[in-house]
């Protein structure tokens, strides 16, 4: 799961070196916490969280088919 948020997040940005994908056990459930380039911030959320939400429904889509509970957080 952590190379498949960090392929698709480093292919959305401009500066891909700068991006950073850490997992966090938070209660019941993994969250993925994702840190890219100030500048890439806008892009990552997307216009109206339009990007945030896509990744969120694939994380989910990914979840349920391996029985796992999974969250996406991007840091500031």
């Amino acid at each position: 799961m952590l190379e498949l948020i960090s392929y698709i997040v480093v292919n959305l940005v401009e500066h891909p070196d700068a991006v950073v994908v850490d997992v966090v056990r938070r209660d019941d459930r993994d969250v993925y916490c994702v840190k890219v380039h100030d500048d890439d911030l806008g892009k990552i959320i997307g216009k109206g969280g339009q990007t945030a939400r896509a990744l969120r429904v694939l994380l989910a889509a990914v979840s349920a088919r391996t029985n796992q509970r999974i969250g996406l957080d991007i840091v500031e």
